[in-house]
């Protein structure tokens, strides 16, 4: 019998409707171990998108794992939502998200996310966030040593412009993640205790990954709530695509992959380059995320030596197998199916 070894993974979300499958591929796959799931200010406000959290659990029958109200605003703007694109829930579209069977922890997000990655040997533990960046800029501002132990970050977030509808999705420069709290991004993507841990997932990859109608007739399967519930979860997703971006073809599922790239490179097939990023914090391009392959130049010293600035090599995809990446989604999603018996009585 071969034992299947499990990759510790803690989720950082802000819950709407690319998020709810990025939760079911966290707490699903085989290869998983989800630790916990802390939720950030984002989509919608901090409330909301914490019960879409333990909504969502409670759907796929997993109420066991914690969920933690992370920060509700960042650094220092005020809190931006999306309800042009997720609804005034951060989640609309559906009457089937369960009531969910348990609460957030009052544990503070940060030590808790922080509690759980240093409980894991070093090096194992990935940390995967698909939402605004505060509480993750937090946790390695307020425990540095966090940076060394992580194996790995995984960031949904920025556009670099490569193709003509990735040059950003909240401004003409900006993505809407690293827009929300610009500070937040640059503190982690100017780590050097990061350097060559973070793979960043911008718009120019996600929107190469199309909910088509080919991959909305599989979701559905044989139908049951739990189906429905994801489709129209969906429906609306591809909706509100088309409505605001003019994208017809299918919604973009961005927050999935995030998750799906800290599988072995074999189960999707990625390919990548490596760069340095910037992130503007100030004027009209604000949350603007600039990719260079230039390294910092060599800085000498009196004795007439010379050193590097410390510096940061992100991990960038620049494609993947799309079918396998479904493949393993959906496969992880038709897994769940039946947990939750939903109520015959009353709609909810």
């Amino acid at each position: 019998m071969t034992t299947v070894t499990k990759t510790p993974i803690w989720l950082d979300c802000d819950p709407g409707h690319d998020d709810a499958f990025a939760i079911i591929l966290a707490a699903e796959h085989p290869r998983f171990e989800l630790l916990g799931i802390s939720t950030v200010h984002g989509n919608a406000s901090l409330p909301n998108v914490t019960r879409n959290a333990l909504s969502l659990l409670t759907a796929i029958n997993r109420p066991e794992i914690p969920v933690y109200s992370g920060a509700s605003k960042p650094f220092s703007r005020p809190a931006v939502h999306a309800p042009d694109i997720h609804g005034d829930s951060g989640i609309d579209g559906t009457s089937l998200l369960p009531i969910p069977v348990t609460v957030h922890s009052t544990t503070n997000a940060i030590v808790a996310m922080y509690n759980a990655i240093m409980s894991t040997p070093p090096q194992t533990c990935a940390l995967v966030a698909t939402g605004t960046l505060t509480n993750i800029a937090l946790l390695f501002a307020t425990f540095p040593e966090a940076a060394s132990h992580v194996k790995e970050v995984s960031i949904m977030g920025g556009a670099f412009g490569d193709r003509a509808d990735s040059k950003g999705n909240i401004t003409p420069w900006a993505e809407f993640n690293i827009y929300c709290d610009p500070e937040a991004a640059q503190s982690i993507f100017s780590n050097p205790e990061l350097d060559r841990k973070i793979t960043i997932m911008p718009l120019d990859i996600t929107h190469t990954v199309l909910a088509n109608e080919k991959v909305l007739t599989r979701l559905m399967g044989k139908g049951g709530e739990y189906r429905r519930m994801l489709h129209e979860l969906l429906t609306f997703f591809r909706d509100t695509y088309v409505r605001v971006f003019g994208i017809t073809e299918g919604p973009p599922l961005h927050d999935p992959l995030a998750v799906a790239v800290v599988l072995l490179e074999q189960d999707v097939q990625w390919r990548f380059e490596e760069v340095r990023i910037e992130v503007t914090c100030s004027g009209p391009e604000v949350g603007r995320t600039v990719k260079t392959r230039e390294l910092p130049e060599v800085v000498g010293d009196q004795l007439g030596g010379g050193s590097r600035d410390a510096y940061t090599r992100v991990k960038v995809p620049l494609g993947l197998n799309v079918e396998k990446f479904w493949d393993v989604l959906l496969g992880v999603v038709e897994g769940c199916d039946g947990r939750y018996e939903w109520p015959k009585t009353e709609s909810i």
